[in-house]
């Protein structure tokens, strides 16, 4: 697979994919522009080498064409971040976008209009991708959240490149951050997967245990593994139909010499809410009437000492209901633990939609080694699972 250092891109035209589904308030501001400056390293570059960026990404999902998903809601956020001047086609494909690219100088950075106001890129329609590539000399993917997905600018389009496809500085870093914890963790190696429901994980979990020493499962995927063994778990979240399968993957952690940790005791509530009454039980003793929302205090240390003797750690999923500051505690904690490991010379990775939310929420982020910016990719990654983006860039 090709890296950017490998091209000459002076003079050329650059279709960039990047990933820039940020979220927007009412006034379309951006309201948080990691995923545009995880970006900038690759467009930066390929400006310096006197290559002309065109980028393309999606915005939200969108039925058609909406005003409301336009990118040009992002151009100004864009061109500040890259200190540089964005020019916006209200075309993705076609003529004008054609004309738009023709024009660019190099060095210059043309942005176009959102691609899945087209139906045919999440078809992944071949006629849609050939009318990108006609747009460029080079096609380079940088988009790690949506290289799990076979659509039309993620995947397809590269098949339209020849030899003249490369993996953005994200991508890379993103499959090196993986490979660190899969295929070269330093021992010993930590997973802690959290989450509300084991179906969602059970497939994760297992193609992770030749990887791991130590496997830490939180959550509400708990009380699936604590209702399997026998435990009272009051009104806990709980997939019963899983039962079997939870006590398999207890069998074949074992077997595989993965020790595997549940917690000891959670905080319990009397209702869904943040104004509950709380309490404290053991894991597999929670009152009918109750139900577990966080881990309790002899978890939360337990956990603690487990993440601070690993050398290696991947988080992905929080301990309890953190968006509820009763049943936050838990995932406070054991951020502030993954904090203290990586300090100390650990390799910690961050991936999934709520654990990344927790770590920022609660001003941990830049106190991990990496943090993906691709929840759904990095997941069937961790599956197993060849992502048809990456795939498509092999020569």
């Amino acid at each position: 697979m090709q890296q950017l250092e490998q091209a000459n891109f002076r003079g050329k035209k650059v279709l960039v994919r990047v990933d820039f589904n940020v979220p927007l308030n009412e006034a379309k501001e951006v309201t948080d522009a990691t995923r545009i400056n995880a970006a900038k390293p690759t467009i930066d570059y390929i400006r310096s080498q006197g290559g002309r960026c065109i980028i393309v990404t999606h915005l939200g999902r969108p039925k058609g064409n909406d005003p409301e998903l336009s990118l040009q809601h992002i151009q100004g956020t864009v061109a500040q971040i890259l200190g540089a001047e964005v020019h916006f086609s209200p075309a993705t494909v076609g003529a004008e976008a054609l004309a738009a690219a023709n024009s660019l100088k190099d060095g210059e950075v043309l942005l176009l209009e959102n691609v899945r106001f087209h139906t045919e890129e999440t078809a992944g329609e071949k006629g849609f991708a050939a009318a990108l590539a006609d747009l460029a000399d080079f096609y380079v993917n940088d988009a790690f959240g949506t290289a799990h997905r076979a659509h039309a600018s993620t995947t397809v389009v590269a098949s339209f490149f020849e030899t003249e496809k490369y993996m953005g500085k994200l991508l890379a870093q993103e499959v090196e951050a993986l490979n660190k914890v899969i295929k070269d963790g330093e021992s010993p190696v930590l997973g802690i997967i959290g989450g509300a429901k084991v179906s969602s994980k059970l497939t994760i979990i297992e193609n992770m245990l030749d990887a791991l020493d130590h496997l830490i499962i939180g959550g509400g995927m708990v009380y699936t593994f604590i209702h399997a063994q026998g435990g009272k778990i009051g009104t806990s979240i709980c997939e019963p139909e899983l039962k079997d399968a939870a006590l398999q993957l207890m069998e074949k952690a074992k077997a595989k010499n993965v020790q595997l940790h549940l917690p000891v005791d959670v905080v319990i509530a009397d209702d869904f809410s943040p104004t509950a009454t709380t309490a404290t039980a053991p894991v597999d003793q929670i009152p009918d009437a109750w139900m577990a929302l966080d881990a309790g205090p002899k978890s939360r240390e337990a956990f603690g000492a487990l993440v601070l003797a690993s050398k290696t750690i991947l988080w992905n999923g929080p301990l309890g209901v953190f968006e509820m500051e009763s049943f936050a505690y838990g995932t406070i904690a054991l951020g502030q633990a993954v904090a203290k490991a990586t300090a100390k010379g650990a390799f910690s990775l961050v991936g999934g939609g709520d654990s990344v939310a927790a770590v920022k929420q609660f001003g941990l982020a830049d106190q991990m080694s990496y943090i993906s910016t691709g929840g759904g990719a990095m997941l069937e990654s961790l599956e197993g699972k060849e992502l048809p983006g990456i795939k498509a860039l092999n020569i």
